[in-house]
């Protein structure tokens, strides 16, 4: 008897262990890292205008951020953005409005609108990754972000103004 209880306490344990080991055996998922690159979706078009004398300044693409999730994440974790590209924000007001650049890695001008789509303020060369405020200089329904420096390019001033088409 004591043969036949060592036989099969032999055969338990190896049991035991062969599901223990099988059970212990890695087969989760992989935690590999796809990173997913945001490309631009044109919704739109926007003409900026001298104010002085109507003329136009340039004509560029436009994606547009008009709910909460969109205006909150923007232009965040994009690498690059064409220099005739940008992103129009419209609000549901008018208000002093504050961006700042939290996981944005490209530099941007920052151009604040008022409802009549006249240039209230600029912010220009945010920098990327900054969380600094930067705030208008006048209540704003719209915001447009470009890369940095085209404000500069393009002679843009307070007073200027937009104009744009949305696409269906």
């Amino acid at each position: 008897m004591n043969a036949s209880l060592l036989k099969y306490s032999a055969i338990f344990s190896l049991g035991f262990l062969s599901v223990s080991v099988t059970a212990c055996k890695d087969d989760s998922p992989s935690t590999k890292v796809t990173q997913v690159e945001i490309k631009f979706k044109k919704e739109g078009e926007l003409k900026l205008l001298k104010a002085t004398n109507d003329s136009l300044v340039t004509t560029i693409d436009i994606e547009i951020a008009d709910d909460d999730y969109q205006t909150q994440t923007g232009l965040m974790y994009r690498n690059s953005m064409a220099s005739n590209h940008g992103m129009l924000f419209i609000f549901p007001d008018m208000d002093y409005r504050s961006f700042y650049m939290k996981n944005t890695k490209i530099p941007l001008d920052i151009i604040y609108v008022s409802k009549d789509k006249t240039i209230v303020s600029i912010q220009k060369n945010a920098k990327p990754m900054d969380e600094t405020s930067l705030p208008s200089e006048g209540p704003a329904k719209y915001v447009l972000e470009v890369n940095a420096g085209l404000s500069d390019k393009w002679g843009l001033e307070q007073g200027d103004k937009i104009d744009f088409t949305i696409l269906n």
